[in-house]
């Protein structure tokens, strides 16, 4: 039991100190008591007193008890009010219960039934204590655990070293459901000089203390996922639900930027540049961060916006940027279905907008092959040959119309397709492999999905998925399959007790070991051996 502060509101002085009496003789020194007796006289009193719980007389000079409530109760959503009266109404009843009120009690009130009622009350006022501590124990922990995790995400997108799943993991975890944002660019320094800040090493240590209130900043400004400093600088991502910001979006986006500028600038004495790219998918983030950065070495102004520089390829209108974009995505992804339909989606305009142009049409075939067999190159580890596109010259010359270049063209952007697909299938072999021969050899020890994905080096959410696809099973089906196959082999072939056959498959718990027996062969272990 805690403290607790009880406020006694009645004009009759008997009644306040008969009250006080009761109360306390049986709660002693864990209340503290005050009373008024008007209307007016308890709601001052609530103010600075701040009752947990109010015991309070309808009928009063003045303000009566009714009204009374209402005033206390728009100050102290948290008051817990126990209502006297000498008036057995149900009306009155009626709305002091709609007020909030824990108990309508009719005058002269029992000492066993007040006390009830107060002992009620504390404990409803102990449970809402408790949510409010644990509520704030979360908080106190998310603080903690956010920043890691914001961290995390960042570095991810930054290094580009990521798997689909492990983004949608991290935007589960921080509640993210847009799947576009920007990147915005920090970057502190002693100064300016030209384009670049001064004495990048030397603001990196100073910039430590002021990690606190600079994200403190930027999350007041912006609904924003803040990086760790890197060098002299801070990466920043925010989420955005469209896909591109308009020119008015991007002028308020500037002058928010600016005011952020000023209120780091004032609270580190830190000199401050930020770069801010372009709206981009989550998972391509770290090009939208390379712009925010390119921005800055193109103006000396301290907020730069990508799209008011010359950062940006231009493409005449009517080009099908989307489709081109597609295109290598999927090359490098290993997507043959969308790689091929987002190159013959691009030959279909071309023919459509320059058929009258033969030979630019063949330029654009071989640059969009070389570029496809690049990508492939570096994501397939397939083998380069200096002399191996003898042939492809000519073969553009030569196709007779531009169905034939057509088909050389889809051709070649297929393989460099299926050079990844092909990469991408010998790794998933290569860690299923590796993950069953683990297995295999340590069936008999408490093995987890964790301990092999280290083993394989993947994380545990992309190892899980693979090996399902992979074998049909998911982890725990096929160690469980594998260690009831053995246990049947020990069944047959030895003559070891059940509960060392249990140990040898790998279970602790001799019943555990028989449930999951009888679940999967059909039998329990002894009936297996009997009907054997």
């Amino acid at each position: 039991m805690g403290m607790y502060r009880i406020m006694l509101a009645d004009d009759e002085g008997i009644v306040l100190d008969s009250l006080k009496y009761l109360l306390g003789g049986e709660f002693g020194e864990t209340i503290t008591i005050e009373s008024a007796k008007t209307g007016r006289a308890v709601i001052e009193l609530a103010e600075h007193f701040r009752p947990d719980i109010a015991i309070m007389d309808i009928h009063m000079p003045g303000i009566n008890g009714l009204e009374a409530m209402r005033e206390i109760k728009s100050n102290n959503k948290n008051v817990l009010f126990i209502v006297l009266s000498a008036y057995d109404k149900f009306d009155y009843a009626k709305e002091a219960l709609g007020l909030g009120a824990l108990e309508y009690l009719n005058k002269p009130v029992e000492k066993t039934n007040l006390i009830r009622v107060v002992k009620k009350a504390m404990g409803v006022i102990d449970a809402q204590r408790e949510k409010r501590s644990r509520d704030l124990m979360i908080k106190e922990k998310m603080e903690t655990v956010i920043p890691v995790l914001e961290s995390g995400f960042l570095y991810n997108l930054l290094l580009n070293e990521h798997y689909r799943e492990d983004i949608e993991s991290y935007k589960n975890l921080l509640g993210l459901t847009q799947d576009h944002g920007f990147m915005l660019a920090l970057v502190f320094g002693d100064g300016q000089e030209g384009n670049y800040m001064k004495n990048a090493a030397g603001t990196s240590v100073r910039l430590q203390d002021h990690v606190v209130r600079i994200r403190e900043s930027i999350k007041d400004h912006f609904p924003a996922l803040v990086g760790p400093v890197m060098s002299n600088k801070i990466a920043v991502f925010i989420p955005e639900n469209e896909e591109k910001y308009d020119y008015n979006a991007r002028v308020r986006l500037v002058e928010k930027t600016q005011k952020l500028v000023e209120e780091i600038q004032a609270k580190t004495g830190l000199c401050l540049r930020v770069g801010i790219g372009s709206v981009m998918p989550v998972e391509k983030a770290g090009a939208s961060y390379a712009e925010a950065l390119d921005s800055l070495t193109l103006t000396q102004e301290s907020v730069a916006l990508t799209q008011d520089l010359p950062v940006k390829v231009g493409y005449e209108e009517n080009y099908p940027v989307d489709a081109e974009k597609t295109l290598f995505e999927s090359v490098e992804r290993g997507d043959l279905n969308g790689a091929l339909t987002c190159a013959n989606l691009f030959f279909d305009w071309m023919v459509e907008q320059y058929g009258a142009y033969p030979m630019d049409i063949r330029l654009k075939a071989l640059e969009f092959v070389l570029r496809a067999e690049h990508v492939s190159y570096r994501k397939s580890g397939t083998v380069y040959h200096f002399q191996a596109r003898q042939n492809y010259l000519s073969a553009v010359w030569e196709a007779g119309d531009y169905e034939q270049l057509r088909e050389w063209y889809i051709d070649k952007i297929k393989q460099a397709c299926q050079n990844v697909m092909m990469r991408k299938q010998r790794q998933t072999d290569s860690v299923v492999d590796k993950a069953k021969e683990y297995i295999d050899r340590n069936y008999s020890k408490d093995i987890s999905l964790d301990e092999v994905s280290r083993i394989v080096d993947i994380s545990p959410y992309y190892f899980s998925k693979v090996f399902k696809e992979a074998t049909g099973d998911t982890f725990l089906e096929y160690l469980t399959h594998l260690r009831m196959e053995k246990a049947k082999d020990l069944i047959e072939h030895s003559e070891y007790s059940m509960k060392e056959i249990c140990q040898m498959v790998g279970y602790a718990d001799p019943n555990y070991f028989s449930r999951t027996f009888k679940k999967n062969v059909g039998v329990s272990p002894t009936d297996y051996k009997l009907k054997l």
